[in-house]
């Protein structure tokens, strides 16, 4: 018994050291850490129970018969982070580069079926040069079947893809089907073609930071929802990001231990709106001091950031935020806040997590640029998003309202549940200059009288009433007491059912 014990341990030690010290050496030399390293930062201490660390590739082309290494380039199983149970696996760059063999597949979809049947998240962490190319279309199978349990847990499973080096070809696609993808600066990229091939067909002459680096697919692709400055900080993001989240699509919000207030009010809030309707403000500010003590996780804050999205927690239990941020373009919605915030509601949504949205938007951005880029299909997806969702929500017009994007951002006439607006709320299919600029066209040559419209115009509508009266706003509330109203808000309707037609899946205008 003492040998077979020695020689478990003898193959486990083998199995550690993937590719082998010199490689291990090469990646620290980068400034990456090894996929076992990165999985013990993420994990709770001692939580990992790692599955298949002995399987080997079965090829035998192109002299591949004498090349094995225990584990065969992929880090499988499953721990706790925070007491919570997740499934991980990591790609061990060590060991052929990552790439993915048709064993090295099946170590992969083993545990996405786990993860799926046992409704709990997973998270892979990538870091692989593509497919392995001795196995040929045996490596392409096994993309295709771990593509396809990505599909199959959408929806149902959180699940979270980390960039922490090359991710190429055939390995881009899994994660772009996952829920968040986040990067690591300067070591990670990811790209369907690399830049030899670029170089090859379009002359072009790019670097791998430059074609799909994290300041390329953070910025300005949307692919990345975050980017993150080593290692390091990349995993204990992630640790927070999953505290946030439930297991799956059948269990609620996870709530944590509340030490803020419910009834606290903020009476900085009361001037947070400038007297000028045309001077910006910070909306983080709002969102800050309304979440359970400061703290929101960001979502894409890099992209598109006219609008933000992110998570926060009221008394304890999570919530999903979108804000149009008036310091961005005066918080205008475009195509790309559209989609950014379109996409955030419906994972919202997905996993039963209330939606809080605060309002200052001064309509859709006009020019040829947006229109002929889609916009008007981009912004139907922003309000497809919020009508389709069945979760509660919860809506506070803080400034302007104006326009189709009043009715886009979660307005009562697409079941917004609780509407509040604050005193300076303005509420109106457009600004009151523009308004009386067309009602009274024939009257622009005379600046005084267009100036005692644009105030008769201000007066009727610059103000929450009108749609108070009709019931548009369920209550016109003091900016100081947001939290509060919010908190009570949120506990009415902790009950809340509904239910869309029965359909075999809607058609989303993608």
């Amino acid at each position: 018994m003492q040998n077979i014990i020695e020689e478990l341990e003898a193959r486990r030690a083998t199995a550690r050291l993937g590719g082998g010290q010199a490689r291990i050496d090469a990646q620290h030399a980068k400034g990456k850490l090894t996929a076992r390293e990165r999985i013990s930062l993420l994990l709770d201490a001692d939580s990992f129970e790692e599955y298949d660390m002995f399987v080997q590739h079965r090829c035998t082309d192109f002299g591949m018969q004498g090349k094995t290494i225990p584990g065969d380039g992929v880090v499988t199983g499953w721990g706790t982070v925070n007491g919570r149970l997740v499934y991980v696996f990591a790609k061990d760059f060590t060991v052929f580069g990552g790439s993915l063999s048709e064993t090295h597949a099946r170590k992969i979809t083993k545990i996405q079926d786990m993860a799926l049947q046992n409704r709990a998240p997973i998270i892979g962490l990538f870091d692989a040069g593509g497919a392995r190319i001795q196995e040929g279309v045996a490596a392409l199978g096994g993309y295709g079947e771990v593509f396809w349990r990505n599909v199959q847990a959408s929806g149902v499973i959180p699940q979270i893809s980390l960039i922490m080096g090359p991710c190429a070809g055939g390995d881009v696609y899994s994660p772009a089907m996952t829920d968040f993808i986040f990067m690591v600066k300067d070591t990670s990229y990811m790209f369907v073609t690399g830049p030899d091939v670029v170089k090859t067909v379009t002359n072009e002459e790019v670097t791998a930071e430059q074609l799909g680096g994290a300041s390329v697919h953070a910025v300005k692709s949307s692919i990345a929802d975050g980017a993150y400055e080593n290692d390091v900080e990349a995993l204990l993001q992630m640790r927070r990001l999953i505290d946030f989240l439930p297991a799956s699509n059948l269990v609620d919000v996870p709530e944590m231990p509340a030490f803020d207030d419910a009834e606290r009010v903020e009476m900085s809030l009361d001037t947070l709106v400038p007297a000028n309707p045309n001077m910006p403000y910070d909306m983080k500010e709002l969102i800050l001091k309304t979440v359970d003590e400061g703290v929101f996780f960001e979502i894409q804050e890099k992209f598109a950031a006219n609008i933000i999205t992110g998570f926060g927690r009221m008394e304890g239990r999570s919530i999903g935020i979108i804000a149009n941020q008036p310091k961005v373009l005066a918080g205008v919605l475009d195509s790309d806040s559209s989609r950014k915030a379109a996409r955030f509601v419906r994972f919202c949504d997905c996993f039963n997590i209330p939606v809080v949205t605060f309002v200052d938007v001064p309509g859709f951005l006009p020019g040829t640029a947006q229109e002929y880029g889609g916009l008007i299909k981009h912004g139907a997806k922003l309000l497809f998003a919020y009508s389709e969702a069945t979760v509660p929500k919860i809506t506070v017009i803080t400034r302007k309202a104006y326009g189709g994007a009043y009715d886009v951002m979660s307005s009562k006439h697409i079941r917004g549940d609780v509407n509040y607006a604050w005193p300076s709320a303005e509420i109106a299919v457009m600004g009151a200059k523009g308004a009386a600029e067309i009602l009274y066209r024939s009257e622009l040559g005379d600046a005084d009288k267009i100036a005692g419209r644009i105030k008769e115009y201000q007066d009727r509508f610059a103000n929450p009433f009108v749609a108070a009266e009709r019931g548009y706003i369920d209550e016109v509330i003091l900016p100081h007491n947001t939290r509060k109203r919010i908190c009570r808000a949120l506990n009415m309707l902790r009950s809340k059912k509904a239910e869309n037609p029965w359909k075999k899946h809607d058609n989303i205008p993608l």
